[in-house]
């Protein structure tokens, strides 16, 4: 992926936007030749547009040799939205009284779900958000950021290598980031009714703004050029490893709680649905092929129990 070229620092905050937008439209382009490469399979195109302002690029690879469904979704919108609203989706109040809020959002989103169920499926997301009037003091802007692993199968080596290539990323910008994100990425990707999380975390950030908005953009370039160098050979050493029908099942089962934290936990699906974006687009990060089965518990001190010990208690992986 190209690098970022950041312009001199301004208080202007359509810099910002233009600068970020423009680099995520162009990672999505790199991203998706890069999976496609690997997988063989095209990826499928979908341009739509929001009617209330903006819209985006939502490219799917469906049912490939390696990749049941990859995601990779480009979006930026903009309008209005109620305080309420605002703080019901991201969790964060606007600054400001007004019944209707100016807000101006753009991300990239990366979700994979591998065919073999001894590649981790990968969730990567990062976005700008920013909201209120034009003046410094009635605005408010934030980055945040996702970057999580969820294997079906524990390989250690893979979670940290993960972990590590993130914490090199977030050690360049702030030593305490790692620590700080990791464990909100635990927290984030729970789900309290089953007590356990939803794969092996990586980081999460939301409402990053304590440093100059130039800085934070160029941590989030680096974050996303992360990504590729770390997953891709995860992905290779992996994907023709032989697979039985009992693992199938199993990936389907623990599918069934990707799902589950999607519709009831994720406050990004919440987002996406509430400010009216392409229902299509926010609900193809679900994977394509998902299973429940009543009070399914893995046998002891299987493989498949030894993945549920770590999702019940997270780990230091790095």
């Amino acid at each position: 992926m190209d690098a970022l070229t950041l312009r001199p620092p301004s208080g202007d905050r359509t810099v910002v936007r233009d600068d970020i937008t423009a680099y995520l439209a162009r990672s999505q382009d790199v991203i998706c030749q890069a999976l496609a490469d690997l997988d063989g399979g095209p990826f499928t195109s979908d341009d739509w547009t929001r009617a209330g302002g903006g819209g985006g690029t939502t490219r799917v690879l469906e049912d490939g040799r390696v990749f049941e469904r990859a995601l990779v979704g480009f979006s930026e919108i903009y309008g209005t939205l109620s305080p309420e609203r605002i703080k019901t989706a991201l969790g964060r109040s606007a600054a400001t009284t007004s019944s209707e809020v100016p807000f101006y959002a753009t991300g990239l989103s990366i979700v994979v779900h591998p065919r073999n169920p001894h590649v981790p499926a990968a969730l990567i997301n990062y976005r700008y958000f920013d909201c209120g009037e034009p003046s410094a003091e009635a605005s408010t802007w934030w980055f945040g950021g996702i970057a999580n692993l969820t294997p079906f199968y524990l390989y250690k080596e893979d979670c940290k290598a993960f972990h590590q290539a993130h914490k090199a990323v977030c050690d360049r910008y702030d030593k305490a980031f790692y620590g700080r994100f990791k464990e909100a990425c635990d927290e984030f990707f729970y789900l309290p009714h089953r007590s356990e999380h939803r794969g092996v975390g990586g980081i999460f950030f939301e409402g990053l703004n304590d440093r100059p908005r130039e800085i934070l953009l160029g941590f989030i370039a680096d974050c996303l050029q992360a990504f590729l160098p770390v997953y891709m050979p995860i992905i290779d050493r992996r994907r023709n490893m032989a697979v039985t029908p009992a693992q199938t099942r199993w990936h389907q089962l623990r599918r069934g709680r990707y799902v589950e934290f999607n519709l009831i936990c994720d406050r990004g699906t919440r987002f996406g649905l509430e400010t009216g974006a392409n229902i299509e687009a926010v609900l193809a990060s679900m994977p394509p092929q998902a299973a429940w089965q009543y009070e399914h518990k893995p046998s002891p001190g299987s493989d498949e129990d030894r993945l549920v010990a770590v999702l019940t208690n997270p780990r230091a992986w790095a």
